[in-house]
């Protein structure tokens, strides 16, 4: 199969080539084989490619890729609900940074545990799935870690990225927060207004914490705790997913599951949760160093996706 496949730790540009002749992932019994139609990047790619992680990675030569939206074309003989024609999404790394396969999903073709996986909801097409797993599941537990609940409020840090905009809309719309602020750029204030922010902040022009109100929550997407621990009420919580942790913040890596997407789907399917993705975020599978190092910008809106995957 065709793939991108690196054999030593590096930047994209350096280390990642395209290779026609690939081996098909074998496939374990409690795995379905998927046709790759689309790929979700996520920061995680890069820093793993770095070898920031790798003391706990798998061995070379390495497929990247968590994120997946395909077709089942294969299944293992302890497989229970999923059968050859389903279309599925999901992260195939059941703990993201604890021993990844070797084989991602920026391949023709990749193996995952049926349990990490859903259906995909009728209403998305595959790019959009694609860009969905690790953000939204990365939402979701936060807020369920932190005990966020109907009625609460929340400062989302870094509103407009992958994790934030699925925090935002999460929160309001499917734990039912009294209100929601978020921070982001100047020129992203509208968009987190329109997936349901109360309170638009723009970071260029106002410190979050200098605020007069406190939050019930803040969850940080950016690495900003040191912050975010001021402005959160006192009997209140403070969750990250990057950076240094400040107390009494906490931080977590998300656990694929994929009862979480399932969870979600209604969600998804009526609209109340609506994939968010980059203007300039489709690449086609050629141009995926490209793709990876617009991640690595920091300024991308929503998800980054390869499609599609020939």
């Amino acid at each position: 199969m065709k793939a991108w496949i690196y054999g030593q730790y590096g930047k994209p540009e350096d280390v990642l080539k395209l290779d026609s002749n690939v081996a098909i992932p074998q496939l374990h019994e409690d795995q379905v084989l998927i046709k790759v139609v689309a790929s979700g990047l996520n920061p995680v790619d890069a820093k793993r490619m770095l070898g920031v992680f790798i003391h706990a990675d798998s061995p070379f030569p390495t497929v990247p890729g968590y994120d997946v939206a395909g077709v089942v074309v294969k299944v293992g003989s302890q497989v229970k609900n999923l059968k050859v024609g389903d279309e599925v999404y999901g992260n195939i790394n059941e703990k993201a940074l604890d021993h990844p396969k070797q084989y991602g999903t920026l391949a023709e073709y990749t193996a995952v545990e049926e349990k990490l996986l859903a259906l995909k909801p009728k209403n998305l097409s595959f790019a959009e799935a694609a860009g969905l797993p690790i953000a939204i599941g990365t939402a979701y537990e936060g807020l369920e870690r932190s005990g966020f609940s109907s009625g609460k409020s929340i400062l989302v840090l870094g509103g407009a990225g992958g994790v934030g905009t699925m925090v935002i809309q999460i929160a309001k719309h499917v734990f039912g927060a009294s209100k929601v602020a978020a921070t982001s750029s100047t020129g992203k204030l509208d968009l987190l207004k329109s997936l349901g922010a109360d309170l638009a902040i723009d970071y260029t022009k106002e410190n979050f914490e200098d605020l007069p109100e406190k939050f019930d929550l803040v969850y940080d997407c950016i690495g900003q705790c040191e912050r975010a621990v001021k402005a959160v009420k006192e009997s209140g919580q403070v969750v990250t997913i990057a950076g240094a942790v400040t107390v009494p913040a906490f931080k977590f890596i998300v656990t694929s599951n994929g009862a979480v997407l399932d969870k979600l789907k209604p969600d998804l399917e009526s609209g109340k949760v609506k994939p968010v993705i980059d203007r300039k975020g489709i690449f086609p599978f050629s141009q995926t160093v490209k793709a990876l190092s617009y991640v690595e910008t920091g300024r991308v809106t929503g998800k980054v996706v390869i499609y599609p995957i020939p």
